[in-house]
């Protein structure tokens, strides 16, 4: 005789199957995040590696030149997007990333990111820096005051000293004010740790205290 199933029994039957799926689902989705991830801090090390030849290799080429040239900054209008400009080490804590040129996401997942608007990097005046908390910028949580920052670019090779740290609000942009001495500033989302889109900025402050074209 067939055996009959009972309404419960299927239901059963069902609910197990979904689990089954489920679970082979988010194990696949899984894998392929984990794959995502890799893939971008590959990337985002061929750039910071690019960005340090590139350097390297402008500046031995400026060495090289048999009379001085005068410097040749480039205007912020002739950037483009994405654009490498230099390389950036915080060396007490092993941070290094390339800088370019711009903030939106596909740059800065490849590096930092230029604020426009600011100063050049390696030029006077107040050069805003940004990066994501749980990338580049996450070593910044044991940054302290009077830790070196240094930052080349073609033209330039700039050590600069933090002076300080604090959290400000997203609204709080007085930390990208133009400046008459020579400063970064470094800006990513906080708390660090935070999940979803973080609620303040924490914001580093630090001084040049040596450049050398």
């Amino acid at each position: 005789m067939p055996v009959r199933t009972t309404p419960r029994a299927g239901k059963s039957k069902r609910l197990e199957s979904w689990l089954r799926w489920s679970g082979r689902f988010l194990l696949v989705a899984g894998f392929i995040l984990l794959g995502y991830v890799a893939l971008v801090r590959v990337r985002a090390k061929l750039y910071d590696s690019e960005a340090e030849r590139f350097v390297t290799l402008r500046s031995s080429e400026n060495q090289a030149r048999l009379r001085p040239l005068p410097e040749i900054r480039p205007s912020e209008a002739t950037l483009r997007e994405g654009e490498v400009l230099g390389h950036m080490e915080i060396p007490r804590l092993g941070m290094s990333a390339a800088v370019l040129e711009g903030t939106t996401s596909p740059t800065l997942r490849l590096g930092v990111g230029h604020i426009r608007g600011t100063a050049i990097p390696g030029a006077s005046g107040n050069s805003v820096i940004a990066g994501h908390r749980d990338t580049f910028f996450r070593a910044l949580k044991n940054i302290h005051d009077g830790d070196e920052i240094d930052l080349k670019t073609a033209a330039t090779s700039t050590r600069y000293l933090v002076d300080w740290t604090k959290v400000v609000t997203p609204e709080d942009v007085a930390v990208m004010n133009p400046t008459n001495d020579s400063v970064l500033t470094l800006v990513t989302c906080y708390p660090f740790y935070f999940v979803g889109a973080a609620p303040k900025r924490f914001v580093v402050r630090a001084h040049q205290v040596r450049a050398a074209t």
